[in-house]
């Protein structure tokens, strides 16, 4: 989930996130309906294609491991 939250960091177009995350078809779209129900991605529109990109929740979620690293 945080590599496809990465991905979409800046905006990624549902293909580029399967192929860039290495993801079936099916994977995806589970993940996809996963992660905009937690309000980590949102979707918008790319060249007129459905993309997404990620939301201030979805940075929050990503930064958490590295505060971690950083208080051991």
């Amino acid at each position: 989930m945080a590599d496809i939250i990465e991905i979409a960091r800046e905006g990624a177009l549902k293909t580029q996130i399967m192929y860039k995350g290495n993801l079936s078809f099916t994977q995806l779209n589970n993940y996809i309906t996963f992660l905009l129900s937690k309000n980590l991605i949102t979707p918008t529109i790319i060249d007129g294609r459905e993309g997404y990109v990620v939301t201030k929740q979805g940075l929050d979620f990503l930064q958490k491991p590295n505060d971690l690293v950083h208080m051991l």
